[in-house]
Parts: structure tokens; C-alpha cells; sequence
């Protein structure tokens, strides 16, 4: 192992999209620490380092703005779950929290 390796846990984001939206076929965008990487709706994990805090975000994109924005900042202690519901109107702001409901697969 190298001491540029830093040791990484994995997170789960459930990306909730509302039952009724003015908006149609916009997919989300998952931001980790300054990068943005394609999502899609439902339940994903994503690696992430595990003794820093890092930021998770997720915006919509209509290829005229950007809505439905939220930000996370994820500490080592914090539940390895996420949780984003996207707004229902292309002009609001997200919510993303932490899942405490959700059990840690670590024993």
C-alpha cells in the first residue's frame, strides 16, 4: 500500500424524484468533493475517503439552469446513507439529509 492510498468507505445516496414534477426526463447530478458525475434516480453508492469530511451535492440540469440544489457535508461519524428529494417545482431547492432510519451494514 503506498502512502499516497487513503482508506475510502462507500456511501449510499437514495435520489428521490417526486411522483408530480413540471419537469420530465432531467436526470441529477451527484457532486463529491468538487466533482460532478452523472446520476440517475433510485438507490447508488459512491466511494468517498473516510476520515474527512466531505461535501456531497446534487443539482438538476434543464440545459437552461441549474435547480433543485442541495448540499450535504458528510462527516466520518455520520450514517454511511444520503437521502436527496428533488423539488417538484424547476425553480426550488432540493433537500438531501443524512438516512439515520437506514441500518450500517458494519457489525
Amino acid at each position: 500500500m503506498n502512502s499516497d492510498d487513503q482508506a475510502a468507505r462507500r456511501i449510499e445516496l437514495t435520489l428521490h424524484k417526486p411522483w408530480f414534477a413540471l419537469y420530465a426526463g432531467i436526470k441529477p447530478t451527484l457532486v463529491i468533493g468538487g466533482r460532478g458525475q452523472p446520476a440517475q434516480w433510485g438507490i447508488g453508492t459512491w466511494q468517498v475517503p473516510a476520515e474527512e469530511t466531505v461535501v456531497v451535492g446534487v443539482y438538476l440540469f434543464n440545459r437552461l439552469w441549474r435547480f433543485g440544489r442541495a448540499e450535504f457535508a458528510l462527516e466520518p461519524h455520520h450514517p454511511p446513507a444520503l437521502v436527496y428529494r428533488a423539488p417538484a417545482l424547476p425553480f426550488l431547492r432540493g433537500r438531501i439529509r443524512a438516512n439515520v432510519s437506514r441500518p450500517s451494514q458494519r457489525s
